[in-house]
C-alpha cells in the first residue's frame, strides 16, 4: 500500500476509534497479531484488536467526551507518525483516580506500522505527567 493509503488508515483510526469511540473499527484496521508498545498500558492486555479495544475502553470510561485532533501526520514506507492533541473531561475512574470533573488537554505522538492494510505495531508516547498534573494528582512546578 502507498504512504497515502496508510495515512488514510491512520486518519480512520483516530477519527473512528478515538473520536467516534467505535471499538469495532479496531477489528478492521488492526492485524490479529497487532502489538501495542505504549508505555503505561494496562498490564495483561491481549495482543491484537481485542487488547486495543480494552485499552480504549479504559479511556472512554474515564473521559467519555474524549476528542483527538490530528496536528501533523508524516508517512514513510510502512510507518505513519501522527502528532495529536486530546481533550476530555475526567468524569469516570481512571487508573485508580476517582472522577475529578476536570478538563484535560494533552499532546502525544503515535507511530503505526502497516502491512497489507492493517496496523501490525503501534508506539504511542503522550504527556501522562501533564495529564496527572491537570487532574491534581501530581503537583505542578512553580
Amino acid at each position: 500500500m502507498s504512504t497515502e493509503d496508510n495515512k488514510a488508515l491512520s486518519r480512520r483510526f483516530f477519527g473512528e476509534f478515538w473520536d467516534q469511540k467505535n471499538l469495532a473499527v479496531a477489528d478492521e484496521l488492526m492485524a490479529a497479531t497487532h502489538v501495542d508498545h505504549t508505555p503505561g498500558s494496562p498490564p495483561g492486555l491481549p495482543p491484537g484488536p481485542e487488547g486495543f479495544k480494552q485499552f480504549g475502553s479504559v479511556y472512554f470510561a474515564a473521559f467519555p467526551d474524549l476528542r483527538l485532533t490530528i496536528e501533523d501526520m508524516v508517512a514513510e514506507g510502512d510507518n505513519v507518525v501522527t502528532r495529536w492533541t486530546s481533550h476530555g473531561t475526567h468524569t469516570g475512574n481512571f487508573i485508580g483516580i476517582p472522577p475529578t470533573g476536570k478538563s484535560t488537554s494533552i499532546t502525544g505522538i503515535t507511530i503505526n506500522r502497516f502491512v497489507d492494510g492493517k496496523a501490525v505495531e503501534t508506539w504511542t508516547n503522550f504527556d501522562m505527567l501533564g495529564l496527572l498534573q491537570q487532574l491534581g494528582v501530581i503537583p505542578t512546578m512553580g
